[in-house]
């Protein structure tokens, strides 16, 4: 059976290579959820033990038991068998011209990455709950000030901001004028920052509110932003601060946590009223290979059941969403080393040690940020299985019992 890490073979082999002479299951067998879960992990084992022959063996048994069009057990499998292959080909032959591990074949161009991400943001409420629970703690530590300045690490299509605006617009009347808006918007591409600030912008003008974006490109490299942050960055005297990184402060972290200190010490000199952080809820930067995989499967079975459970089995959207948007973290964690893998997520007892040392204070979020959290779960995602947590004054959000998300609020 699939279980068993063993040979029926009576002539004398190698012992080292006996436990992993699996039988080639019949295809009409489909390996439990649990099965398969060891099976990868004693696949990473193997790659981690540069025993290659033998990982390879392991893998075209976990392929043939996988399909991107499967159950949720399928899906993920293949996923983690396609980045298991990519790291193989770039350990066990250096020299091969292997792609490089970052890149992704399934995500094709930059404008289905991006389309995907839009379907991510509806699918999952993954990003709009922290999206809804920053916008929340930013409103409450900018009400009554006349000039408002945000500076949003990795914008995108900064479909963050046209609820905030709204937000701000509906508590404006004729004694409290609406506050002139700006915001500089982060990223890697020029024109789609350009073109997302002409969207907020025409946004902005139909609700009669003062609005100017700010594009400012990373130069795909966020560890140079502490470099040039104050220099690029134009703040005016009257101006009340707020930064947002969601989903961005893993990005600055390499084999140590110097950049993202630097970064820290940056922003804490621009004086911010408030800090908002979103991250995922895993430990996806250990730098044990073997730990770091372990974690990566725990963390995208949860994600993967909750698209189970969410979705019809024939969404093309989670489809994508799995493929160009999760299949592309998994492949960074764990086919990438070094300077190459950016998909470093830390658990929020971390960030908490890096911000607290970094003479940054915990703001707790609000009551009112709860409701509208359970608000937007039970209108838009009205599935049992996903858990909302407070702990330490900020918000955990999950499937079943496994926390996925954090959202925090620094000051």
């Amino acid at each position: 059976m699939l279980g068993s890490f063993s040979s029926s073979h009576e002539e004398e082999e190698d012992p080292s290579d006996l436990q992993y002479q699996i039988p080639q299951p019949s295809r009409a067998f489909i390996p439990p959820a649990i099965q398969m879960r060891q099976l990868l992990i004693s696949c990473a084992e193997l790659v981690s033990q540069s025993d290659f022959s033998a990982a390879r063996r392991l893998l075209s048994i976990l392929s043939s038991n996988s399909s991107p069009f499967g159950d949720s057990t399928e899906r993920l499998v293949h996923q983690f068998s396609t980045a298991l292959s990519l790291r193989l080909s770039r350990y066990a032959a250096p020299n091969s011209g292997a792609m490089p591990a970052s890149v992704n074949t399934a995500a094709a161009d930059s404008d289905t990455f991006h389309s995907t991400y839009l379907s991510l943001n509806q699918i999952t409420p993954f990003i709009r709950f922290s999206q809804l629970t920053a916008n929340q703690a930013i409103l409450e530590a900018v009400e009554g000030q006349r000039a408002i300045h945000i500076l949003d690490f990795d914008t995108m299509h900064g479909v963050q901001w046209p609820p905030l605006m709204q937000a701000i617009a509906e508590r404006c009347d004729d004694l409290h004028p609406p506050p002139m808006i700006r915001i500089t918007g982060t990223g890697e591409d020029l024109g789609i920052l350009q073109r997302t600030g002409d969207r907020l912008l025409k946004f902005a003008q139909s609700l009669g509110l003062k609005f100017q974006f700010h594009p400012l490109l990373l130069h795909n490299d966020p560890t140079s932003v502490p470099l040039y942050l104050p220099s690029a960055l134009q703040l005016l005297p009257d101006e009340t601060l707020a930064v947002n990184c969601v989903l961005y402060l893993h990005r600055l972290l390499k084999d140590d946590s110097r950049d993202l200190r630097l970064f820290l010490h940056k922003i804490k000199s621009l004086e911010p009223k408030v800090v908002t952080i979103a991250e995922k809820e895993a430990n996806h930067n250990h730098p044990l290979f073997l730990q770091r995989f372990v974690e990566a499967l725990d963390h995208y079975t949860a994600v993967f059941d909750s698209l189970e459970a969410t979705l019809p089995p024939n969404s093309g959207e989670r489809l994508a969403v799995e493929r160009i948007w999760f299949g592309r973290e998994i492949i960074d964690i764990v086919s990438a080393e070094g300077d190459d893998r950016r998909e470093r997520h830390e658990r929020f007892e971390s960030w908490e040690v890096m911000l607290r040392s970094s003479g940054f204070s915990n703001v707790p979020l609000s009551p009112f940020a709860l409701s509208q959290a359970k608000l937007l779960l039970r209108l838009h995602y009205p599935s049992e299985g996903y858990r909302l947590q407070i702990i330490n004054d900020s918000f955990f959000l999950g499937w079943q019992n496994q926390a996925l998300f954090s959202v925090s609020s620094w000051h």
